[in-house]
């Protein structure tokens, strides 16, 4: 069976519309969250641009469901040009008890197929002290990433006096999204690790999640 986690990093004046378009395809678990970009003053200038506000829309859907949704983006919010947004599906490889897939799958439909194994791009996901977001994608960018969306979350940790490895995990923390080449992703999860790693001020920790479909990221399918 095909399960995905879908998510979207839009313009935030867009969100009501990728929304629509989730209600549209009765995709009931749908959640919303406020982020940025993380294009550097030099890049925005270069191209008259003014640094927008993102936000990220996720939700769960089948593989008909995720393949319909990514047609109505490219189709309705023209998301598969660079600039108008990123979308990416990870399979998911299980969910909690059948309580828990009837509510992420009510309505959509359910094919008893797996998921393609074979991954074009990975899902970075860097964890990081509050403000430190700058620097950890300046490292990223040294090992050929081309951008990043960053937002804001709160670590749950009981152990605030403790921190794990330097990372207080009870503490206001912001994380980064990094769609990535499978050829690139373990240069520059290294170039992390050593530059803002555990230890440093950033004491960022990173991980990868395997990216089965994209939209919007043409430029790294050119070789850019």
């Amino acid at each position: 069976m095909e399960i995905y986690y879908v998510f979207a990093i839009v313009d935030r004046s867009r969100t009501a519309q990728l929304q629509a378009l989730c209600d549209e395809l009765q995709l009931s678990v749908a959640l919303s969250k406020p982020a940025r970009g993380t294009a550097t003053s030099e890049q925005l200038s270069l191209h008259d641009l003014r640094p927008t506000e993102k936000t990220v829309v996720s939700t769960v859907a089948t593989g008909p469901s995720m393949r319909r949704l990514l047609r109505a983006a490219k189709r309705n919010m023209f998301i598969d040009i660079p600039g108008n947004g990123i979308m990416a599906a990870v399979p998911m490889k299980s969910i909690s008890g059948k309580k828990s897939l009837a509510y992420c799958t009510d309505g959509q439909d359910m094919e008893g197929v797996k998921p393609d194994m074979e991954f074009k791009y990975e899902l970075i996901v860097v964890i990081l002290n509050e403000g430190c977001g700058d620097a950890v994608m300046d490292a990223a960018r040294s090992a050929g990433a081309t951008g990043g969306t960053i937002f804001h979350a709160k670590g749950t940790g009981q152990q605030r006096a403790q921190p794990f490895f330097g990372v207080s995990l009870a503490e206001e923390k912001d994380m980064i999204y990094i769609l990535a080449s499978t050829g690139k992703k373990s240069g520059i999860m290294r170039a992390i690790s050593s530059q803002c790693g555990p230890g440093t001020q950033a004491g960022a920790i990173c991980f990868s999640l395997p990216v089965s479909e994209v939209a919007g990221i043409r430029r790294l399918d050119d070789g850019e």
